[in-house]
């Protein structure tokens, strides 16, 4: 089973954006040392919580940083972007980090309804009913910019070509957290990220939809699954619990409609949680991997078992760095990640 990572580029209290992208790349170059097997940055728009507006951009540093693993979007909310010019930013970053750059897509929007509005292009816009349409307009340009399948003849769109052109791919990646999106995947015979950590609600199901529908592909033989997992590990269980107090009570506020930048463990711990509050803190820490190394590892083995999977994507957010750092650093130990083939 493959350990992988997830950055969502989180902004703490008293922090700001600036702190949370150079808390990336550092987190990047430790990770990477560490044998995690890829590194994804997420895509976020108008919220103070997380710095990740822009993936690609930070994938482009991230990579340069690194070494090793490979690095990618976790993901691009393909609903707001033309496919070319998705294909073409990929296709860049894949000339200048060949063999190690991944094209995680989904199909939310990352943004509320009004900022969705202002990130695409008028009532013209894709939407997000015609993602089916747009995986495959991206996939073809692709495919064409490899050398792998050219346009059809008939395409209205032959002759342009995804720039700059090359013999490599980026490896392409379908995330999602429902059936839709595992369903998707598997029809275009793409591999499959189950956002876990989001809506773990309906994940068997959707997982095994994924594997009884795939069509194998030039992108993938078989099904590949993969899961993002929330788990933050500690030295003790008390260490892990008041760590992970700060993001509980994030998710709270932001499901409640009252979204803050993430809080630290002492203002959490005392927060007046109301009895609908406290409902929802319950589901909150069920679905989140907390503990200590062995613990946690214990945990997210056996999520991984139950659903098939041969590859977790973990995200930890603390208020201090240093502290989610540590956190992947005792996992690292734990799956005994401790060479560039570690972690396979």
């Amino acid at each position: 089973m493959r350990l992988s990572v997830l950055d969502q580029s989180p902004v703490r209290e008293g922090g700001n954006a600036a702190d949370a992208v150079a808390e990336t790349i550092a987190l990047a170059k430790a990770c990477d040392a560490l044998g995690y097997h890829r590194y994804w940055l997420a895509e976020h728009h108008n919220t103070s919580s997380f710095a990740g507006s822009a993936p690609e951009v930070l994938i482009a540093r991230v990579a340069a940083e690194t070494h090793r693993m490979r690095v990618g979007s976790g993901g691009v909310m393909l609903m707001h972007y033309s496919p070319l010019k998705v294909a073409e930013q990929f296709r860049m970053l894949e000339t200048l980090a060949p063999g190690r750059i991944d094209l995680g897509i989904g199909r939310a929007p990352g943004a509320d309804e009004r900022t969705t509005r202002a990130l695409q292009a008028g009532p013209e816009s894709w939407g997000i009913d015609a993602f089916p349409s747009q995986v495959h307009l991206l996939k073809q340009f692709l495919d064409d910019a490899a050398g792998v399948a050219p346009m059809p003849a008939d395409h209205p769109y032959r002759g342009i070509h995804a720039m700059p052109r090359g013999d490599t791919r980026p490896e392409l990646w379908l995330l999602g957290s429902g059936l839709h999106s595992a369903v998707y995947a598997a029809e275009f015979g793409l591999p499959f990220c189950h956002a876990h950590f989001i809506s773990p609600e309906g994940s068997l199901e959707a997982c095994d939809a994924y594997r009884e529908r795939f069509k194998p592909s030039s992108w993938c033989e078989r099904p590949r699954l993969a899961m993002g997992v929330a788990a933050l590990a500690a030295e003790s269980d008390e260490d892990a619990r008041r760590l992970v107090a700060s993001r509980n009570l994030w998710v709270v506020r932001l499901y409640t409609g009252r979204p803050i930048q993430f809080p630290s463990p002492e203002e959490a711990l005392a927060y007046p949680y109301t009895e609908q509050e406290q409902r929802l803190l319950a589901g909150i820490e069920a679905r989140s991997m907390v503990g200590t190394p062995a613990v946690v590892r214990d945990k997210l083995t056996g999520l991984a078992e139950r659903h098939g999977a041969e590859e977790l994507v973990v995200v930890t957010i603390t208020y201090d760095f240093a502290s989610r750092l540590h956190s992947y650093e005792l996992l690292a130990a734990e799956f005994a990640l401790t060479s560039p083939g570690a972690g396979r």
